[in-house]
């Protein structure tokens, strides 16, 4: 890719479904970036809110006139649908997603303009996800279930993604690119479809970076720590990756199968250490994990 003629500028985009308990908060850690404001829009992409959400969108946009704030309604419900409406009515040139329940720390957007800038070759970045828990991490919780609270920590020097992606509420990539990979799978409304797009991504350029100081933290309320939600997010994802992979054929298929099985065992050897070292409900919920994860790839089980 030739270098840019242009300073490639940001649009924020933020998507957001019916979490007017947190998306004013998101909001103010926008309003409080250190880049100008003249390189960087922000994009509120409202999927279907039925809550206040559009009141505290609106009055955050009366009170900042000094900020360039659009606003949009996504009728077709679905993450993949409000990202992809993110695509087409971003007016820059890197789009950069962060959620509803995200709050980014004030260099945040800097950083996202002067990476691009400096390498204009770049694809995408991602960078650190810190969970801000409601009420207190749960016991249960180790590095094996960070996907379970969008947790993202690969250290503090840059990488280039290989096996992992950047995760849904600090992803970055360049509008050119997301639009001739043809955008978000909307077959995947809620889960895995970041994972698609890195993966789409990657056909075109495998120049998609982690920065470790690109961080944001990302609120867990008190319900995602829940049994039931752990299994409910569990079971999205297991489905949804059956779902991603179903249409690539039977090959792409079965490596998928054979890589839940290898990790359903793995996370029994790891259910039995933590175990041994006096933690079994790490290692219980390890276990669960990938138990759940493979029935639902495997559609036993569950009317999800």
């Amino acid at each position: 890719m030739n270098k840019a003629t242009h300073p490639f500028k940001v649009s924020i985009v933020i998507c957001t479904y019916n979490r007017d308990k947190f998306i004013g908060e998101a909001l103010d850690s926008l309003a409080n970036q250190t880049l100008n404001a003249e390189n960087f829009e922000i994009l509120i992409v409202n999927n279907n809110s039925n809550d206040t959400t559009e009141t505290i969108c609106k009055k955050f946009i009366n009170d900042h006139p000094e900020l360039d704030v659009n606003y949009v309604m996504e009728r077709q419900q679905g993450l993949s649908y409000a990202r992809n409406r993110g695509i087409e009515d971003a007016k820059y040139d890197i789009i950069t997603y962060i959620d509803d329940d995200a709050y980014a720390k004030p260099d945040f957007v800097e950083i996202v303009y002067n990476y691009f800038n400096k390498h204009p070759e770049t694809a995408g970045i991602g960078g650190k996800i810190k969970p801000r828990y409601e009420i207190e991490e749960p016991e249960w919780m180790n590095p094996y279930l960070y996907g379970v609270v969008s947790a993202v920590d690969h250290g503090d020097k840059v990488l280039k993604f290989n096996k992992r992606y950047p995760v849904g509420c600090n992803m970055s990539y360049r509008k050119d690119i997301l639009k001739s990979v043809g955008g978000f799978n909307t077959n995947l409304k809620w889960r895995s479809d970041d994972k698609f797009i890195y993966l789409s991504v990657r056909k075109i350029s495998d120049e998609v970076y982690y920065i470790p100081e690109l961080e944001v933290e990302h609120t867990i309320d008190a319900y995602r720590t829940t049994d039931k939600c752990f299994e409910d997010i569990t079971t999205k994802f297991g489905k949804a990756e059956y779902t991603r992979v179903k249409d690539e054929g039977s090959w792409t298929y079965f490596k998928k199968l054979v890589e839940f099985f290898y990790k359903l065992a793995g996370s029994f050897i790891l259910m039995i250490g933590f175990m041994l070292k006096g933690q079994p409900k790490k290692g219980r919920y390890t276990f669960r994990y990938r138990w759940i994860a493979t029935k639902a790839f495997l559609n036993i089980g569950s009317n999800q």
